[in-house]
């Protein structure tokens, strides 16, 4: 009865914890973090500095619950905004069970970037990602490198776009994780909002259809969210720094502000499972990365 008792008690055994995906910019830890949670939470684009705030994911099972943070490449600050997005990946850090360390394939060591990550007490996975760019490529060597450079962490060699190698990563991060009940109830999947998912779908847009300065000079708020039936009606600013960048942003006769809105409700009705009537207006809000008030406004600040 015992021996029984015993094997009992091992398969009931759950384990759950946080797991913060930090790395520098456009290194694919978005990419990555939809891979793994297995939905569209993070916007992804070619661009660097996509990300802007910490969105967690979260992976459950009957005897795991991992919470993923994306986080916002790590910079050197040359700004406000850049200074908020660097406190998210501290706070990430702070209370992180464990860590996936993404690098890109071709990537150098950076001391500043990832020397931080030797010594520490939390567990690290280093992902080297994007394998997908070398095929045929001696991977071994360049996993012996990294390794060579964090000797503690554990090295995985993925492509978070293709898949390949992906499922690796969740029986080597369940054996960092403690044995602990779930954080959140088990049909959550994220900790942000409806709003925040709609304000995300057109700053993607944004950045995929404007080039140079004026997609890291916008920001979306969202002024109205109502369900109507099966219909959801939003209304959303597009605020930018300048007034020239309102008139890109909108474009000859309000064209390019058209194509924005209209392959962001294509991907929120995809996302919301519901028709979407969007309304998109776009308001200068001056110099608004280097204002501490306005990045409070924004969401970015907490005091």
């Amino acid at each position: 009865m015992e021996a029984v008792f015993l094997r009992k008690n091992i398969q009931n055994v759950h384990k759950a914890g946080f797991v913060s995906i930090v790395g520098k910019p456009n290194v694919g830890k978005s990419t990555l973090m939809n891979r793994l949670v297995g939905e569209h939470l993070s916007i992804v684009t070619p661009k660097a500095q996509t990300t802007r705030h910490r969105i967690m994911g979260m992976l459950n099972s009957e005897d795991y619950q991992i919470v993923y943070s994306d986080t916002p490449g790590i910079l050197e600050p040359k700004y406000a905004l850049h200074e908020a997005m660097m406190t998210f990946v501290k706070v990430s850090l702070e209370d992180a069970d464990a860590i996936l360390l993404v690098v890109e394939w071709g990537e150098s060591y950076d001391a500043t970037a990832h020397g931080r990550f030797t010594g520490i007490k939390i567990p690290v996975l280093l992902i080297i990602n994007k394998i997908d760019k070398a095929p045929g490529a001696d991977r071994s060597s360049v996993v012996a490198s990294w390794q060579n450079h964090l000797p503690e962490a554990k090295v995985l060699a993925v492509s978070s776009l293709t898949g390949e190698n992906v499922d690796q990563i969740l029986p080597a991060l369940l054996d960092l994780l403690p044995e602990h009940p779930p954080y959140f109830p088990k049909d959550d999947l994220t900790n942000r909002s409806e709003r925040f998912f709609a304000s995300e779908i057109i700053r993607e847009k944004i950045f995929m259809n404007y080039t140079k300065e004026v997609p890291y000079s916008t920001e979306v708020g969202i002024e109205d969210f109502k369900e109507d039936g099966n219909l959801l009606r939003i209304r959303a600013t597009i605020f930018v720094e300048r007034e020239s960048q309102k008139g890109i942003l909108i474009g000859k006769g309000g064209a390019a502000l058209k194509t924005v809105g209209t392959e962001a409700r294509k991907d929120m009705e995809s996302f919301f499972g519901k028709k979407v009537f969007l309304e998109t207006r776009v308001k200068v809000a001056a110099d608004w990365r280097k204002q501490k008030a306005k990045l409070k406004h924004f969401g970015y600040l907490d005091y």
